[in-house]
């Protein structure tokens, strides 16, 4: 009889469906949260990611419109420079067809200012009363285009004044007399008298600027190069410094 019940109780254990087994019912109910945390898991390492790559499509655009105002701001910064340029060069030219001699032209002594004094037909060869009255002669000269004339009058003023305030802006002028004529080597020699013999003269980087330019109209690329690199370097902030990057910009666009 025990041996009856036995085989009678396994058959019932064999015939239980696996659906209806306890035991298979809590591991497939384990396999279930398992599953469903692995995809919570999942799906928040996703949403980490996808707002890790948003914020980094925030900050690249912020960078993008950092990067456009900054190139805006710098272009109209060049803007500005190259019409500052322009409107001093066009300035020079101007005081160049006048016989006023260019860059050199805003900074002179009050010796420049007083010329006016002088009328325009005014005679080199006049006596003069004092070394004012000289120089005004032969500015005046040098204003009405009597380049010509110019030159000896500055050159008797120097001869006769040597030791006069107004010596260092004379030979600045005699100079540009020479370069408005196209007389560049004898206008670089002027020029480079300026710099030896009056170092502290207000006309000192004007005078650098023209023996630069001097030097472009004889071609001396290298030479040109470097004065006008020292007058850029060492007067940046004036006319005259502003007036040789311009010229060096314009032999980097020759390829000179």
């Amino acid at each position: 009889m025990w041996a009856c019940l036995g085989a009678l109780a396994m058959t019932a254990c064999a015939a239980t469906p696996p659906e209806e087994d306890p035991v298979q019912i809590k591991l497939n109910d384990l396999d279930t949260r398992l599953a469903r945390i692995e995809r919570v898991v999942t799906n928040q390492s996703l949403l980490d990611l996808a707002n890790q790559g948003e914020a980094l499509r925030r900050d690249l655009r912020a960078m993008h419109n950092d990067i456009d105002q900054l190139t805006n701001n710098l272009e109209a910064g060049r803007k500005q420079q190259r019409d500052l340029y322009a409107d001093i060069d066009r300035r020079m030219k101007n005081l160049e067809a006048r016989g006023g001699g260019g860059a050199g032209a805003g900074a002179g002594s009050s010796g420049d200012a007083g010329s006016g004094a002088t009328g325009s037909g005014a005679d080199a060869g006049a006596p003069a009363s004092d070394d004012k009255a000289a120089y005004q002669a032969a500015f005046g000269l040098l204003k009405d285009g009597q380049y010509d004339r110019a030159i000896p009058a500055f050159q008797k003023f120097l001869a006769s004044y040597p030791d006069s305030s107004l010596a260092d802006n004379a030979q600045y002028w005699l100079g540009e007399a020479y370069y408005v004529n196209k007389s560049f080597p004898e206008a670089q020699a002027s020029f480079q008298r300026v710099v030896d013999r009056y170092p502290q003269s207000r006309k000192r980087p004007d005078a650098l600027l023209k023996i630069g330019f001097c030097q472009y109209e004889a071609k001396q690329w290298d030479l040109a190069k470097n004065t006008l690199s020292q007058v850029a370097t060492q007067f940046s902030d004036t006319p005259a410094g502003h007036l040789a990057q311009q010229r060096l910009d314009k032999m980097a666009t020759e390829k000179h």
